[in-house]
C-alpha cells in the first residue's frame, strides 16, 4: 500500500510537494498552510526536514522548488497509490453495477460473458472461463445492460499508437507533408487524431476527417489502454509534448516522419 495512505507524515509531505509543484516556485508558507488547513509553523517545520532530505530546495524567501529526488518520490507514491486503487476497484465490483453493451439478447438474472470489443465492455451469452457476471435487467442486442457480481478479469490487450509528424506552417504546413504516405497510414483506420491545425488540414486534403482533435494525448492514452489502434497526426511543434506524455503512460509509439527531408 502507498506510504501516503498509512503515514501522516508522508501524506503531509506529499501534499506540500503537490502545492509547490503546482503553484510554485513563488508560494508562501501561509498559502500552503491555508490550502492544507494546518498552521504555517507546521509547514515551516515540514519544509525544514524536507529540505534536509533533499526533496525540496529553498531558492530564497518564499521560493521553493521540488528536486528530482522529490519528483521521483512522488512518482513512486503515485504508482503505489494507483495499484491500491486498482485493488480497491476490484474489491467493490461484486457490490456495484457495471454497464455493458449487449451483443446478444439477454434476460434478467442470466449469467453472461464479459469482454472488450473495440474499446467497449460487451456482454454476451454462453460464458466460458473468462470474466463473467449476472445481468441485473433484460436487454436486447445493442442495448445497455447492467452487470453485477463480476468474477474474473476482463482481458485488456494493449493497443498501438502511430505518431505521424507533419511540418509546421512556417515550414509549409500541410502543403509540404507527404500526403501519399499519410493516406496509406490512415487507410481503414477508425481512430485518427489530429494535433494542430496543420494536421487537420493534411487529413482533410486526403479526404479524412479526424475523429479526435481535442485532448489528443489523453485520448490516445485511454484508447491504447483499451486495446485500440490509434493514428495521431501531429504538427512538429506538438510532437515533443505528445511523445513525452505517451512515454510517461508507458506507451512507445511507432513514429512516421511526413516532413520533407
Amino acid at each position: 500500500m502507498a506510504d501516503i495512505l498509512q503515514n501522516k507524515n508522508s501524506s503531509t509531505r506529499f501534499q506540500i510537494l503537490v502545492e509547490i509543484a503546482s503553484k510554485g516556485p513563488a508560494i508562501e508558507q501561509k498559502a500552503i498552510a491555508a490550502q492544507m488547513d494546518i498552521t504555517p509553523q507546521a509547514i515551516s517545520e515540514y519544509l525544514k526536514h524536507m529540505i534536509a532530505d533533499k526533496l525540496v530546495i529553498s531558492e530564497g524567501r518564499s521560493r521553493y522548488r521540488v528536486t528530482s529526488s522529490g519528483v521521483n518520490w512522488m512518482l513512486r507514491e503515485l504508482r503505489d497509490l494507483n495499484n491500491y486503487v486498482n485493488i480497491a476497484e476490484k474489491a467493490v465490483t461484486d457490490i456495484s453495477v457495471n454497464a455493458a453493451l449487449a451483443v446478444d439478447d439477454i434476460l434478467e438474472g442470466q449469467e453472461v460473458a464479459l469482454s472488450m470489443k473495440d474499446g467497449i465492455l460487451v456482454a454476451s451469452q454462453n460464458p466460458g472461463n473468462g470474466a463473467r457476471g449476472k445481468a441485473s435487467c433484460s436487454a436486447s442486442a445493442g442495448e445497455d445492460v447492467g452487470i453485477t457480481g463480476v468474477r474474473g478479469i476482463v482481458a485488456l490487450n494493449k493497443g498501438t499508437a502511430f505518431v505521424a509528424a507533419v511540418p509546421g506552417i512556417c515550414d509549409g504546413g500541410s502543403h509540404n507533408a507527404d500526403l501519399e504516405r499519410l493516406a496509406v497510414l490512415v487507410r481503414n483506420q477508425k481512430h485518427v487524431a489530429a494535433a494542430g491545425i496543420e494536421s487537420i488540414a493534411a487529413l482533410r486534403r486526403i479526404g479524412v476527417e479526424p475523429r479526435y482533435f481535442y485532448a489528443v494525448p489523453e485520448v490516445t492514452i485511454e484508447a491504447v489502454r483499451y486495446g485500440l489502434e490509434v493514428v495521431v497526426v501531429t504538427v512538429s511543434e506538438e510532437l515533443p509534448d505528445l511523445v513525452k506524455k505517451l512515454s510517461e503512460a508507458g506507451i512507445e509509439p511507432h513514429f512516421i516522419d511526413l516532413r520533407p527531408e
